[in-house]
């Protein structure tokens, strides 16, 4: 059997994408409409608070519910929350994206797949195209696959794309789901407290089109994000690992460096050459 025939007859039953959402309408509108299974996918936006709040769009082969934040507290809260609903409801993953990133064919029910096959696998993410938001791609992001290698470098790159990620619900509740305590990354602050007790690992094949955004979290909340980075590499600092070290020092660098210029470093370092 092809592993598109495989994917093409797995249930999505217990699968549950997970999109927090502030304002935005559109975005959440492009996200989901983006996504192309087999099997009918469920839905949980958490609306962080919108004014005027989230409407769940009707879309063909989805079922979409709406939980909605008295209040605008962020996207932790606005996470844990969700995972919190979507345990009570019985389902067993959660498939994260952002609004305004898009999926590509078939993603849920490959990771499905992987994390079946891999049952200490507790997050899986997969290589991201990053684009502007008009469409345009800027680079890939191709993180290693193996858990080793993902615990090696996970503060001296990003290795896990947060709105890639399929995570098992059990195991974000087991470690303490997501928190408030490292404003701005909490997704990292996950991802190293369930790499002490499971492993993650990705999928080295495109999985999402991640848009970004100039007015999103890495750019308007940059030194909130920075200094609870530095604060986690602290907390978890491994001085036998040198890029540990590296991090360290990358980290410090981003401090000091203007947004724009590590997004063009980025973009010249990443972005696809002539003959290539």
């Amino acid at each position: 059997m092809t592993n598109a025939s495989a994917t093409a007859q797995i249930s999505l039953d217990d699968v549950a994408v997970l999109i927090p959402a502030y304002n935005g309408q559109a975005d959440v509108e492009l996200t989901l409409a983006s996504f192309d299974e087999s099997a009918p996918i469920h839905v949980l936006i958490v609306d962080d608070g919108s004014t005027p709040p989230i409407v769940a769009p009707s879309i063909g082969n989805m079922r979409i519910d709406v939980l909605r934040m008295p209040q605008n507290g962020g996207i932790e809260r606005a996470l844990q929350t969700g995972i919190d609903a979507l345990a009570q409801r019985g389902f067993r993953y959660a498939a994260r994206i952002d609004a305004g990133d898009r999926s590509v064919p078939q993603r849920l029910a490959r990771q499905r797949v992987f994390m079946e096959l891999h049952p200490h696998v507790a997050g899986l993410g997969m290589w991201t195209q990053v684009v502007t938001r008009a469409g345009k791609p800027l680079f890939m992001l191709t993180p290693p696959a193996e858990p080793n290698a993902i615990r090696r470098l996970r503060f001296f790159r990003s290795c896990l794309a947060h709105p890639s990620m399929m995570l098992r619900i059990e195991a974000v509740r087991t470690v303490g789901n997501y928190r408030a305590a490292y404003r701005s990354a909490e997704d990292l602050d996950l991802f190293v407290r369930l790499m002490e007790r499971y492993d993650c690992a990705n999928l080295p094949e495109l999985g999402l089109y991640y848009e970004l955004n100039e007015g999103g979290i890495s750019a308007t909340k940059r030194r909130r994000q920075i200094t609870s980075t530095l604060r986690l590499q602290l907390r978890y600092f491994n001085v036998a690992n040198l890029y540990d070290w590296l991090g360290l020092a990358k980290n410090l660098l981003h401090l000091v460096l203007p947004y724009r210029t590590l997004q063009r470093i980025k973009r010249s370092l990443l972005a696809p050459r002539a003959g290539h």
